[in-house]
């Protein structure tokens, strides 16, 4: 039964019955109806939102605007709720149009008329939770999160159960990124109200996605499909994560759900676009295009068109429409607001932009890339290649660095690497191949041939010729060319044939007049097929094979090359460059016929090839034809339409020849031909600024001009260029820059560069240069040394008649200057006609040639320099003798000067002698005297120590007898006692003396004056102090000791052992004296 309302009649109490599934499609009769009965305002809105569920908008915005007119705000001013309602549903049906709307300037109208609503709605009551919800819808669509979380914690701070805002504010959350805090909110929501529709369970499963939990999301969406079956987003969500586990069957799973959604709602974008992705890579490019202009059609949302305009664009892309796919790629970038949401179309951008030569456009779109992945191997060698177009060397080079380092297992970045630094540096090529190579190896795939080959040539150009041998041998594998290489015939002889055929072919007798043609003969090959040997040869390994060829030259194995040469254009008569190297080696053996044949073989396959055209010209420019090798040069420059740098050389080159030729030279024809060649080596120098060839012919132009300064700096850079390559050897720099060195007087810098070109490229074997270097000396006037080089070369070329002129003139200049010399020895003089007579001799000698006039000799100058030095040999003589008087005189000065340097030497030193044994004798005197006087120390203690023992026995025979006799005595042994001490004292004081004297022996005759009248003044002191005090002192009144020494003496009747010992100024004997005194 359909749904109806009822609108009450006016002042009545019947009813208007509106059936809600057939509204009038005018809706003015129903606002009739609704203004004249005055319904409520629920009413309006619920014919309203049946309006807008029908389809029909217009209708249903009708209503509601004319529901939130003035005339109805004072109809219904006691109206509350249900005014705030209709104008909430119009904010939120504006919102929604301006979330849909694609233009920037209709988008922002509905959003102002939704703000506008909101507003209005607001001011009715500014706490209703259904307006903060609206308003955090509206801002939510314009991408303002911030406010729009505010708006709805508004709501959820009065009512934390408001299941609007908890869904406002979990979507919220979603956008943020915090995954986390979305689900929480989610699942609070399902708290709340568990029979919640099923799409809450879809935001659920959206945010375990998003949190890498795809069993958890996987059974999220389950969940929503048991709720609802037919739910598309559930249906594509499974599918997108059956497309995470990147297998077949979760792959067919996922197509299978994508099957179904487009099935249920054939306008999904998002199932389109993953269908449409899945027809990409089946090639049903026609499905694709439908699919992807089906979604167009059925989205606004940017990001989802993005993709499929992406999609568009890489099926146009894959068909090789690249105007077509170019725009599509334009129109998914402008989709997306960031790189970051969707980078797929700014990479496929810059790779049609690539190749359609947009390389700033293109080197922009990658740039964005990077930003997004800055280590992404693929974008890094696309932006390495894009540089390299623009001339951007060093930034090619970081890139491709950046790439090798972010996917060390990427064999084609070390690839690039090396294809990028083999014409810079390349030991770091070669480094980068290798990396490339043990890569290719360690994944179990196939080594390429050219990258081989590219290793073999860096070998070779680094002159590590036996890795490059190895490498070219691994590059070609097995074939007829390691048959070729060893040729040595020795080790398989049986019974004196060759074991193997094809040695066997190699090595049969040569008729001796074809000998000298062996270059062009590729009858073994045809002999070899004949016998049932088949001879192939690859086309992939036809330039490996030409490069180990060139290496066999360069290992002077030139049988071995030209076999391999032969070989190739056996199988390949059309290489041009087999033929150039074979005249090239013709050339090496001066068969110069032979070489011109072979040129003119390469001519007839290719008769406008300029390297075999400047090759001829060089060969007629040898064989003196002026005039035709100039006109093959010019062929040569025409054939390549003036492009070919080597022919433009070649040019250069003759007309620089053409200006120094002896025969003709002429200083206006002179001045053009050398302005001819710089013009010329200047415009390859313009075309190709590396190239040292022409660097070196503008230097000996400049040079040739007197302008040395620019060409040293010319020739030094060429030098420094030239070192590193083995491929090129320019000994001609080295002498040039040593010319110009000559030529500014730097003798000893040229001298040293001519040696080192002889040294470096010739080892010490050309004559040419020995002539140039004993010229050096000449002008040097280092005459000795010029001799010495110029008797080098003439070992080197005996019948160069140029060379023993030359020496005869440097012996001849040599004796000159010796001979002027103001100061100079016998030995020199003598020298000087010995190579007086050398200098005849060798003039004399070619003064008798019979063909000195093919020399270029005049035989009168010969006889002039004949005559000089014989004239020079008389006044020699003339040197000599008084050479020799001189010498003998100075001779004889030396001689005297020695002996008397001898006598005065002898007489020094026995004078140090003598003053030697004068020391020692006083020095031993010194000694003896010191041994002396302790000797008579010693003796005066024994002395001492004997006397004092005797005063002890005596006083111990005193006290045995009695104290009546000692009484009786008393008197007599007094005096006695004096008599004694007298007699003491005058001993120990003589003694006393005697030791002074002995110590005193080193002090000076001051102190020992001093010390002797001290004694003479008062010498009863020092006897006092040595305690034997003289008893006939105490009479004298003037003794300044005496009351002193009367005191002792008294106690010492009274109280011997009890007395003090007394302090002597005479340390070393003080101990002794005490142990004396108190024995008394």
């Amino acid at each position: 039964m359909a749904a109806c309302v009822y609108i009450p009649v006016q002042n009545s109490e019947e009813e208007v019955r509106v059936a809600l599934d057939q509204l009038p499609r005018d809706a003015t009769d129903i606002l009739d109806i609704l203004k004249a009965e005055q319904a409520p305002l629920d009413l309006w809105l619920i014919i309203a939102r049946e309006y807008f569920k029908q389809g029909k908008i217009e209708q249903f915005r009708q209503i509601l605007e004319e529901g939130s007119s003035p005339e109805i705000d004072e109809y219904y001013a006691d109206v509350r709720y249900e005014r705030i309602a209709i104008l909430n549903a119009l904010g939120a049906y504006y919102s929604y149009l301006g979330k849909i709307e694609t233009k920037q300037r209709e988008k922002e109208e509905h959003f102002i008329l939704a703000t506008q609503y909101y507003n209005k709605a607001s001011r009715f009551d500014m706490h209703e939770p259904s307006t903060w919800i609206g308003k955090g819808q509206l801002l939510l669509g314009k991408g303002d999160v911030d406010q729009a979380f505010a708006a709805f914690k508004i709501v959820l701070d009065g009512d934390r159960d408001n299941i609007p805002a908890l869904l406002g504010q979990a979507c919220v959350e979603f956008n943020r990124g915090k995954y986390s805090n979305s689900l929480e909110m989610y699942k609070r929501v399902l708290q709340v109200y568990p029979g919640c529709p099923a799409a809450v369970r879809l935001g659920i499963g959206l945010c375990r996605y998003k949190l890498g939990q795809f069993e958890r999301a996987k059974q999220a969406f389950e969940r929503v499909l048991q709720l609802d079956p037919e739910n598309v987003e559930a249906l594509v969500a499974l599918g997108i994560v059956d497309l995470q586990s990147n297998e077949a069957s979760g792959i067919r799973g996922a197509m299978e759900k994508m099957r179904r959604a487009f099935d249920i709602y054939p306008y999904c974008a998002t199932a389109l676009n993953y269908l449409a992705n899945h027809f990409f890579f089946t090639g049903q490019h026609f499905l694709v295009e439908q699919l992807t202009e089906t979604a167009l059609a059925a989205t606004t949302h940017g990001l989802t068109r993005a993709h499929s305009y992406y999609n568009l664009a890489r099926s146009c892309h894959s068909k090789g429409d690249y105007e077509k796919a170019g725009l599509y790629y334009m129109a998914s970038v402008k989709e997306v607001n960031k790189p970051q949401e969707f980078i797929l179309p700014f990479y496929g951008l810059g790779q049609v932009q690539l190749k359609l030569g947009d390389f700033k456009s293109s080197l922009s779109n990658f740039e964005k890339v990077l930003e997004v992945y800055p280590e992404n191997c693929e974008t890094l060698k696309a932006v390495a290649h894009i540089y390299l177009q623009l001339n951007q060397a060093t930034k090619a080079h970081e890139a491709l660095k950046k790439a090798t380092r972010s996917d060390p297992r990427d064999p084609e970045g070390f690839l690039d690497l090396g294809e990028l630094l083999i014409s810079t540096d390349s030991g770091a090529a070669l480094d980068a191949f290798k990396s490339a190579r043990n890569l290719l190896k360690k994944a179990n795939e196939e080594v390429s041939i050219e990258l081989l080959n590219n290793i073999g040539v860096l070998h070779f150009e680094k002159g590590e010729f036996e890795l490059a041998l190895q490498t070219f041998k691994e590059a070609l594998g097995d074939g007829i060319w390691l048959k070729l290489i060893d040729t040595e015939p020795q080790s398989d002889y049986i019974d004196g044939s060759l074991s193997d055929p094809i040695r066997n072919a190699l090595y049969q007798p040569i008729d001796s007049s074809l000998s000298a043609r062996k270059y062009k003969d590729t009858q073994l090959f045809h002999n070899l097929e004949k016998n049932g040997i088949f001879v192939d040869l690859p086309w992939d390994k036809v330039t490996t094979l030409s490069n180990l060829a060139r290496l066999f030259e360069q290992l002077h194995k030139t049988e071995t090359a030209s076999l391999l040469y032969r070989l190739i254009l056996f199988k390949f008569p059309e290489y041009v460059d087999a033929y150039l190297r074979l005249a090239a080696i013709a050339k090496s053996r001066n068969n110069v016929s032979l070489s011109i044949e072979l040129i003119h073989d390469a001519l007839q396959v290719d008769d406008k090839n300029p390297d075999a055209l400047c090759m001829l010209g060089d060969l007629e420019l040898k064989n003196d034809d002026w005039l035709k090798a100039k006109d093959t040069f010019r062929a040569a420059k025409d054939a390549s339409n003036g492009k070919d740098s080597y022919a433009t050389l070649c040019l250069g080159n003759w007309n620089y020849f053409a200006a120094i030729r002896s025969e003709k030279r002429a200083p206006k024809l002179e001045a053009t031909h050398l302005e001819k060649a710089k013009e010329l080596y200047t415009k390859v120098l313009v075309e190709h600024p590396a190239n040292m060839y022409a660097a070196n012919g503008a230097g000996v132009v400049l040079a040739e001009k007197g302008q040395f300064d620019i060409a040293k700096e010319l020739f030094t850079q060429v030098q420094e260029a030239a070192s590193g390559s083995v491929f090129v050897q320019m000994p001609d720099v080295w002498i040039n820059l040593a010319h110009v060195h000559f030529a500014q007087g730097n003798f000893p810098l040229a001298i040293k560069m001519y040696q080192n070109c002889l040294r470096k490229f010739y080892y010490n074997t050309d004559n040419q240069i020995l002539l140039y270097l004993a010229r050096t000396h000449y002008e040097a006037e280092q005459w000795q040394d010029c001799k010495k080089t110029l008797l080098k070369a003439i070992h080197l070329a005996p019948s160069n008649y140029t060379l023993r002129f030359d020496t005869g003139v440097a012996l001849q200049k040599f004796s000159a200057s010796t001979l002027q010399k103001i100061k100079r020895t016998v030995d020199e003089v003598r020298a000087t006609v010995a190579e007086l007579k050398n200098a005849v001799r060798l003039f004399s000698q070619l003064s008798a040639a019979s063909n000195l006039q093919f020399h270029g000799f005049d035989e009168k100058k010969i006889e002039t320099h004949v005559g000089y030095c014989k004239h020079l040999l008389e006044a020699a003589k003339v040197h000599c003798d008084a050479a020799e008087l001189e010498d003998q005189q100075n001779r004889h000065r030396l001689e005297l000067a020695r002996q008397a340097a001898i006598r005065e030497e002898e007489s020094r030193l026995a004078e140090e002698q003598k003053k030697v044994k004068l020391e020692k004798r006083k020095q031993e005197d010194e000694l003896k005297k010191v041994m002396q006087q302790e000797q008579h120390l010693e003796r005066i203690k024994e002395h001492w120590k004997s006397s004092g023992s005797k005063r002890k026995d005596r006083a111990q025979s005193g006290d045995e007898e009695g104290g009546g006799e000692r009484r009786r005595r008393k008197g007599s042994s007094k005096k006695r006692k004096r008599d004694k001490k007298t007699e003491t004292q005058t001993d120990d004081q003589d003694e006393y003396e005697d030791d002074n004297n002995a110590t005193n022996y080193y002090e000076p005759e001051n102190q020992v004056n001093n010390q002797v009248n001290d004694e003479a003044d008062d010498p009863q002191d020092l006897l006092a102090a040595a305690g034997l005090e003289d008893s006939d002192a105490d009479n004298d009144p003037a003794a300044p000791s005496a009351g002193r020494i009367r005191g002792w003496s008294e106690s010492e009747d009274d109280e011997p052992e009890k007395r003090p010992p007394s302090s002597s100024p005479v340390k070393d004997n003080s101990v002794d004296m005490q142990l004396s005194e108190g024995e008394i």
